[in-house]
């Protein structure tokens, strides 16, 4: 079965167009994309999606129609996430996507958004026995899912993104150590209020997927240009996450942009997005996470095809 799934997220908008066997659960990546269209900017701040901003995601969605059509795609799904969610004109943005678009959009509550993360993340691999969280850091918030095996159990979404923290406690170029000691703070304290001890203290084993963790494993490495098998199943390890930040946050976004590894869209928001991907680290004591490739994006073809 062809399918095409579109996550449209505050921070980037992606294309995934595979063929997926219902019966096996295999899948093939036909197409894939990615494109930092930063929908969720100053929706922390005034509640509502900007004319500008999503005009930049329907411009990218255009391009995405005419690959589905030629790929002749037989269903397909987009996801709609954080920034939607939070908009008070999310559902005029969502009405627009299905009708301008001829996709099926759909606005995920956080409970369903970790599902279909969790569902992607354990496809390809072999079932994990022991407690595994998935962590899915997005721009507007992050998604947490332990589970064992192919079961996803504990699931939450939590309300803090890079474009979320970056926009609420990033005001200086490059960043003041004041500001990442504010926004480090308050990771914290929104991590730990939503993850309770009991869910967090069984996990031996975490993966990590999205933009912040494919950009860290791929500056580590120093990828030109971007390899996603280099990146998937990659270890990061916490020591390894800990120096990337530190050198990410010494350097203006000019600097940032010119990082081997890095996706130059992502340079006004990596550094929130490290501060992230450290702080989920330390909630649950993992000393290192896998990076994995397969997210929303596979759960939702998967899901698509039947399987799951």
């Amino acid at each position: 079965m062809r399918v095409a799934v579109v996550d449209i997220g505050t921070n980037s908008t992606r294309l995934l167009i595979a063929e997926v066997d219902s019966a096996s659960g295999s899948l093939e990546e036909l197409r894939r994309h990615s494109r930092v269209t930063r929908l969720g900017a100053g929706v922390d701040a005034g509640g509502r999606l900007s004319e500008e901003a999503s005009e930049r995601v329907f411009a990218v969605l255009a391009d995405y129609q005419a690959e589905i059509e030629e790929l002749r795609c037989t269903a397909n799904l987009a996801v709609l996430t954080s920034a939607v969610r939070d908009a008070s004109n999310g559902a005029e943005f969502a009405s627009r996507v299905r009708e301008d678009y001829g996709l099926d959009a759909r606005v995920l509550r956080g409970e369903e958004e970790a599902q279909l993360t969790f569902l992607g993340a354990m496809s390809g691999r072999a079932p994990a026995g022991e407690p595994t969280v998935v962590v899915d850091i997005g721009g507007g918030s992050t998604e947490f899912v332990v589970g064992a095996g192919r079961s996803a159990g504990f699931h939450v979404s939590l309300l803090a993104g890079v474009v979320r923290m970056s926009e609420r406690h990033i005001h200086t170029d490059p960043p003041a150590p004041a500001e990442l000691q504010a926004l480090a703070a308050d990771v914290r304290a929104t991590f730990l209020a939503g993850l309770p001890a009991a869910e967090r203290t069984p996990v031996r084993h975490g993966v990590a997927v999205a933009g912040t963790a494919t950009s860290a494993a791929a500056i580590d490495q120093e990828l030109d240009p971007y390899d996603p098998e280099r990146v998937h199943g990659y270890t990061l390890e916490l020591g390894i996450v800990e120096m990337l930040l530190a050198r990410l946050a010494d350097m203006d976004e000019e600097q940032r942009r010119r990082v081997v590894g890095l996706d130059p869209d992502r340079a006004p928001t990596i550094v929130a997005g490290m501060i992230l991907l450290e702080e989920a680290m330390k909630a649950f004591e993992l000393e290192r996470v896998e990076v994995s490739e397969h997210d929303i994006l596979y759960g939702g073809a998967l899901r698509l095809a039947g399987v799951g």
